[in-house]
């Protein structure tokens, strides 16, 4: 699947389900590790693994390989890696702390 068509069926994965504060950043000038950043904030430890499940199972039924997937056991942030798009699903407070779209100094993609 092409990044931005990915970026895209990841964006409606987390909608689906109620992501909260969805962020989608272009990386692709500033990193070699992916083309896009999504950020999305889950309202619970429950929420956040729901959304990390939901686009593992359509990921996986689309044929788009996860090439890794850690913090599932917290769910304070779920990072999930698809190749040309990396997800980040996170708690509020998680995601106010580690302020990733200040860290990568950028404005939305849409």
């Amino acid at each position: 699947m092409k990044a931005k068509k990915l970026r895209d069926f990841v964006e409606t994965a987390v909608t689906d389900l109620k992501g909260q504060n969805i962020v989608i950043m272009d990386i692709s000038k500033m990193s070699s590790i992916a083309d896009y950043m999504l950020v999305v904030t889950g309202t619970s430890n429950r929420h956040v693994r729901s959304l990390a499940g939901e686009v593992e199972k359509r990921c996986k039924e689309q044929g788009v390989a996860i090439l890794g997937m850690e913090g599932q056991d917290g769910a304070e942030w779920v990072l999930l890696d698809l190749g040309d798009v990396i997800v980040h699903v996170m708690q509020a407070a998680t995601r106010k702390l580690y302020d990733l779209e200040s860290l990568w100094k950028l404005t939305p993609a849409k």
